[in-house]
């Protein structure tokens, strides 16, 4: 029989599975009517002039370079995470007001970033069940502005939404880190398999880099601190590669 945290693990990724699942019959439709799916290139008639996007977005091969490391987290373990659990999937979320923060939940963002990198960050000095994610997107400066936009708006007025079958309640906006060139960030509870667990949220903009952290702690109902270091940390070498 599995463990709590075993259970929910398995439930992220099958989340993970059936986002992409059901995401697959959405692109079909909008091929088919004409509407355009996440990923796809806007006619050129309809793109913005470069000088209104700003920042052109870091190479695939710049951001993962930037990604923390080992190297700089004394006291952390870093590993990469699969690539199922960060598809190149959009599922709709209901009400459709809170799409940006369902999308967040698996590193999406509209409009879609041009590379992403994600790793999961364990502390080894720390006695309480947080688990730490870090994600790097790489997005035009204008698009990044407008994810963080989004997420900001919707997570001060979205208190509650579905998507893939989750329920996410007690949607309300933190302290943003002072950070970047300006971050946003908010704390959730999500009932996944019939565990409530919290889980909190910070999206820090720097140029045209979005630097995503999420904390989630299975064994406490008190929304998790995102660590300082590990944001100060990542931001700093965003900068340095920016």
């Amino acid at each position: 029989m599995k463990s709590v945290p075993g259970r929910v693990l398995v439930g992220i990724c099958a989340m993970a599975a059936l986002a992409a699942t059901a995401a697959c019959g959405a692109k079909d439709t909008d091929s088919n009517t004409g509407g355009s799916a996440r990923g796809s290139k806007k006619p050129a008639a309809e793109a913005k002039p470069a000088a209104q996007e700003g920042l052109k977005p870091l190479t695939e091969a710049q951001l993962t370079k930037a990604v923390l490391t080992e190297k700089d987290l004394k006291g952390y373990r870093v590993r990469d995470t699969p690539d199922d659990e960060i598809p190149d999937v959009s599922v709709p979320a209901n009400p459709a007001t809170c799409q940006a923060l369902a999308d967040m939940f698996l590193l999406g963002t509209e409009p879609d970033a041009t590379a992403r990198v994600s790793r999961s960050v364990t502390n080894l000095k720390a006695t309480d069940a947080t688990v730490l994610r870090v994600g790097l997107l790489a997005q035009k400066e204008a698009d990044a502005k407008k994810v963080v936009a989004d997420l900001r708006a919707q997570s001060g007025k979205c208190n509650s939404y579905e998507h893939t079958d989750y329920h996410y309640t007690e949607v309300k906006p933190v302290k943003a880190p002072a950070l970047g060139d300006e971050a946003v960030s908010y704390s959730m509870t999500s009932d996944i398999e019939g565990t409530k667990i919290p889980v909190t949220y910070a999206v820090v903009r720097s140029g045209s880099t979005l630097a995503v952290f999420y904390a989630m702690n299975i064994l406490s109902d008190k929304a998790p601190d995102v660590s300082s270091d590990v944001m100060e940390a990542q931001v700093t070498k965003i900068e340095k590669a920016a």
